[in-house]
């Protein structure tokens, strides 16, 4: 059941339980699979952006955003917080399991799982969780502990994070070293980059973005390290996810 979005998105609608929920997918037919799951916005102007961005690196991926806050977007960072706050963080994992299962059942041999910021948060704790995962990129994002210890990852972790990003426990510098200590205890493939200078959100880079992260005071701007992040992306997804 597909109705068009935009011209590069295509909206379907994911069963999972009892009940359905949308998704927007972008890219090639019968690449491989990408979930990526949205910052505490919602399904907003810039994830799209990056689904977009994923679609086109590679050989092409089919990349799959699935709509966690059912329509919801923040216009603030309050309102955002809120929304967030108010997520039944297992069942986004349960979202994010029935999304990556359509991905498998529709043409992607191989699905990996990527997010931000919140999203960063739950695609670690996928890795975890859900069996079907093949790979993880997370970006400035760590689960709390109750709902996955990435110690127990199921599937190989890249993870970036910004030297200067403030927010305590969840993606500042102690929070990725501490993530890299429990990866290397899981025993699988992982890689933990952090970026000198740069904050939080530091791939947020449309026009609309940069107005947004300097709004919340986040004023670097480092276009190499924003390159880097998605050149280690493309390389950690594509040798993962190649058939």
């Amino acid at each position: 059941m597909c109705t068009s979005v935009t011209p590069d998105f295509k909206k379907v609608q994911i069963q999972r339980d009892d009940l359905s929920f949308d998704a927007y997918v972008v890219g090639k037919e019968n690449a491989p699979g990408i979930v990526v799951l949205q910052e505490w916005w919602g399904v907003d102007f810039e994830i799209k952006n990056h689904a977009i961005k994923i679609s086109q690196l590679g050989s092409g991926y089919k990349a799959l955003i699935p709509d966690l806050y059912r329509g919801k977007v923040g216009v603030d960072a309050a309102e955002a917080q809120h929304l967030m706050d108010g997520l039944d963080w297992q069942g986004a994992v349960k979202d994010i399991s029935a999304s990556v299962n359509w991905l498998k059942a529709n043409g992607s041999k191989k699905v990996g799982v990527t997010g931000y910021c919140m999203g960063g948060a739950l695609s670690i704790a996928s890795g975890v969780l859900i069996p079907e995962v093949d790979a993880v990129v997370a970006f400035y994002g760590v689960p709390p502990q109750e709902l996955a210890d990435p110690t127990q990852t199921r599937a190989p972790v890249q993870a970036h994070f910004g030297e200067l990003d403030n927010f305590v426990g969840f993606s500042d510098i102690t929070a990725a070293k501490a993530l890299e200590e429990k990866l290397k205890s899981s025993g699988l493939p992982h890689e933990v980059h952090i970026y000198p200078g740069s904050g939080h959100a530091f791939m947020n880079r449309s026009a609309e973005g940069i107005k947004r992260r300097k709004e919340m005071g986040l004023n670097d701007e480092d276009e190499a390290a924003v390159d880097l992040a998605w050149s280690r992306f493309d390389s950690w997804m594509s040798q993962y996810l190649s058939v």
